[in-house]
């Protein structure tokens, strides 16, 4: 029984990591690739994902769960400037509450497909994904 809960927390920490690596070749397919200059906000998001790939991808060769100290907080902080970005976006009236200072403005949308999935979503996603794959492996470990 203990080695199925360390199998499955090992698949968890994997979930995790994978997302994290989609979202951030996601981030510079954006940037480099299509030449998409990110906003002050998107900038705050990759300050956050970034470091979680790595985080992940030490915590998931090591057999580590104790990073999930770490890795929460910041999926659980990236996650809130991404609800913050989307709503900025699609929420009239609400993007001028914090202006971007210089730069590309954050209520614009370079994608937007199917009438709701804008790059902030996507991050969003991301981030909520790995808070619960996170969380599924705290509890697996119980």
């Amino acid at each position: 029984m203990d080695r199925n809960k360390t199998d499955k927390t090992q698949l968890f920490m994997y979930a995790a990591w994978l997302v994290s690596i989609i979202a951030t070749l996601g981030s510079l397919y954006f940037s480099e690739v299509k030449g998409f200059i990110p906003c002050e906000l998107c900038w705050y998001q990759r300050i956050f994902m970034y470091p979680l790939t790595l985080i992940l991808g030490v915590a998931t060769f090591k057999n580590d769960a104790a990073l999930k100290q770490i890795v929460l907080p910041m999926s659980i902080t990236g996650g809130i400037i991404s609800v913050f970005h989307y709503m900025e976006q699609k929420i009239p009236g609400f993007g001028g509450i914090k202006p971007c200072a210089s730069g590309v403005p954050c209520n614009s949308e370079y994608i937007n497909w199917l009438g709701f999935i804008t790059i902030p979503f996507l991050a969003m996603t991301a981030f909520t994904l790995i808070t619960i794959v996170t969380l599924c492996w705290t509890n697996n470990k119980k």
